[in-house]
């Protein structure tokens, strides 16, 4: 131990801190630099700026190094720790730098047997470390050197003896070089004859082929049916394709043979068109072909081979047939004709949109023959089923019309053709249909049924009250002329008007349908005309006319048939509004037409009948309630104002009353039609 009565403490420390061995000393459990001399500082690269720092926040390079961990591992313990050749990684004028040392952390203790210092004493080692790694070095390099020594030595005795082997090989090889060599030649003669099989294979495949050498392609063997297809003839042998046909620049095809050519893959064409010179003229041909690349031994390709078919006319034949099925498509869309195909063993059907529209369905929505025979009225079932039966047994047509009910209730009628087909065993195993909605023409016939019915109705009235008329007439003849005669003559005169507006709507509609209906025009007076054509209602005085006029308004048309339109009206008004005892005629200039309107304030028009109110042969029901006509009034005064280039119109309000209305042309004047 020091004695006080020599040395301080102090001057200790002075004297280890000039010390030429590497020395520090540390306190706390957190390694708290206490002490440290300038050899460890020059190890370190720091100051005495680290004095009362701790070892981590001295030396934070060393952070993920363990020798922070084994300094606490002493303070902890109690135990001292020596490193040998031990490795640091530490920062010297700003660089990191790997050195080796020889060190140890040595503890002190206090009376209680704690830590109270820790000296750390170092030395560098690095020299040393690197003379015993070029040592090891050296060692193993001579160790590596002996053991090619010897297995030289090794390989030397087995090359002498594979010479020795070897010899008896080449022997036996040049043997068999003279063997192959004969077998050479005959290969190559096999090969000269393949050849030649092969050019004439291609010359006389009933398909067209050709070969392209190289990678320009180079015509090397054709046949007839390719030059057909070129539209050449054999001067085109040994040319590069691109030459022979120039007409290819711009087309896929050269560059389809360059793909083919350098990828090995080949290629099939289906229907690929090509344009073709032919007598000076692009020609459009369509070819299913296959481009094969040939190898040769290094698997690398040297030519091609092509097989080519022309089908030109098996495209234009089913572009033809598409053709025909779009027309047929189109027809089918314009005339309202749904088509489809039944599976009688399943009951599948494949329908068009229009098919399933017929029977009140969605395009999206599944429709299949069970579905079509629920739609089918009750009634009418086993007679479709009994044609469609005797289609199959006759392989005929079956033709039918049916009533069907659509899912909202609403009611339609169909017209339906059918025929069946057959496997190849004759067994019926489809059914090609078609469908058509004649909901309207079923109307049509209905209105002109009703129409004679009500015809013959409304003639037979008042002629059987004419005859009637005429019968009394006849038994009082020779009796003295009384009020009974003038009444049954008045009342003969009736029915005789009546009769007679009734043939001349009937003749008015015949003129219509062949489209005889000519008009008379002048320029006449509106206003003068609208108040003379309801004189037969003022006279009764029942009804007011209101007319509201401009009196100098004039127009060029038919006087007589806008009169007939004017009449109709007010006569409906009349007939139809019977407790409205005022109706307004009112005329408007709009733009460059004039509008004549005829209202009535009496219960109006529903909603639903507005859009038939001008069809022909249609009676408005007016609430179930019956009137007298046979429904072709409006109907002829629509297609007289259509005679005048004009429009025609109803606005009506339940309860309200309605507003029948035309407009026709001012300035324009209106032929002869």
């Amino acid at each position: 131990m020091n004695s006080p009565d020599y040395i301080q403490s102090e001057k200790l420390l002075s004297i280890l801190f000039y010390s030429p061995n590497a020395t520090a000393i540390y306190s706390g459990s957190d390694i708290t630099i206490v002490s440290v001399n300038e050899a460890m500082l020059k190890f370190w690269g720091k100051n005495r700026e680290v004095l009362g720092q701790t070892f981590d926040q001295a030396l934070p390079e060393l952070h993920d190094q363990p020798f922070s961990g084994l300094l606490k591992e002493v303070w902890n313990t109690g135990q001292t720790y020596n490193g040998r050749d031990y490795p640091a990684i530490l920062k010297v004028d700003g660089i990191m730098q790997k050195f080796y040392f020889d060190f140890e952390y040595k503890p002190f203790l206090d009376d209680q047997g704690n830590t109270e210092f820790i000296l750390h004493t170092a030395f560098e080692v690095t020299e040393r470390r690197e003379s015993q790694n070029k040592l090891e070095e050296k060692f193993k390099s001579e160790q590596q050197l002996i053991d090619d020594l010897s297995a030289l030595n090794e390989e030397y005795l087995t090359t002498n003896e594979d010479l020795i082997s070897k010899h008896d090989e080449l022997y036996a090889a040049n043997n068999d070089l003279l063997l192959a060599r004969k077998q050479l030649l005959t290969a190559n003669h096999s090969l000269a004859e393949n050849e030649k099989r092969f050019k004439t294979l291609v010359e006389k495949s009933p398909v067209a082929m050709a070969s392209l050498k190289g990678e320009n392609f180079e015509i090397d063997i054709v046949n007839e049916m390719v030059l057909k297809i070129w539209n050449k003839d054999k001067s085109v042998i040994g040319l590069p394709l691109i030459e022979a046909l120039p007409e290819l620049e711009g087309q896929p095809f050269i560059e389809i043979l360059t793909e083919v050519y350098h990828t090995g893959e080949p290629y099939h064409g289906q229907e690929i068109k090509a344009l073709i010179t032919e007598n000076e003229n692009l020609v459009e041909r369509y070819l299913n072909f296959v481009y094969q690349p040939i190898f040769d031994e290094n698997n690398k390709s040297t030519s091609i081979l092509i097989v080519a078919n022309d089908v030109t006319d098996q495209v234009i034949a089913r572009n033809s047939v598409t053709e025909m099925n779009n027309r047929l498509e189109i027809a089918l869309d314009a005339s309202r004709l749904g088509s489809t195909e039944v599976d009688l063993k399943t009951g599948i059907m494949q329908s068009t949109h229009q098919f399933k529209y017929n029977f009140g369905y969605l395009p999206e929505e599944e429709f299949n023959y069970s579905d079509l025979f629920d739609a089918i009225f009750p009634e009418y079932r086993d007679k479709i089923r009994a044609l469609v039966q005797e289609a199959i047994q006759t392989n005929g047509i079956y033709k039918a019309e049916y009533p069907i009910k659509w899912r909202d209730g609403s009611i339609h009628w169909i017209q339906a053709h059918g025929r069946p087909r057959y496997d190849e065993n004759g067994i019926a195993n489809r059914m090609i249909g078609m469908t058509a909605d004649i909901t309207d023409k079923k109307l049509i016939e209905q209105r002109k049924d009703d129409f004679l019915s009500v015809a013959s109705h409304e003639l037979k009235t008042p002629l059987t009250a004419v005859k009637a008329s005429i019968q009394l007439l006849n038994r009082i003849k020779e009796r003295p002329y009384s009020d009974i005669h003038v009444k049954l003559i008045e009342q003969s005169n009736k029915g005789i008007d009546k009769m007679s507006v009734l043939i001349d709507d009937l003749l008015n509609m015949s003129k219509m349908g062949q489209d005889q209906l000519h008009l008379e025009c002048s320029t006449f007076n509106l206003h003068d005309m609208l108040h003379k054509s309801c004189s037969h209602v003022r006279l009764e005085n029942e009804y007011q006319i209101i007319v509201n006029s401009d009196s100098s308004l004039h127009i060029y048309a038919d006087e007589h048939r806008i009169e007939q339109v004017v009449v109709n009206f007010v006569n409906n008004a009349i007939k139809y509004a019977k407790n409205s005892k005022e109706i307004h005629i009112s005329t408007e200039v709009i733009n460059d037409h004039i509008k004549i309107s005829v209202r009535d304030f009496g219960p109006g028009i529903q909603q639903s009948e507005i859009p038939h109110i001008f069809d022909r042969y249609y009676r408005s029901s007016h609430l179930g309630k019956s009137y007298s006509g046979i429904g072709l009034g409006l109907y002829i005064c629509s297609e007289i104002i259509k005679k005048h280039s004009g429009k025609i119109g109803v606005d009506s309000t339940k309860g309200e009353g309605s507003t029948f209305w035309f407009t026709l042309p001012q300035n324009v004047k209106i032929g002869q039609n």
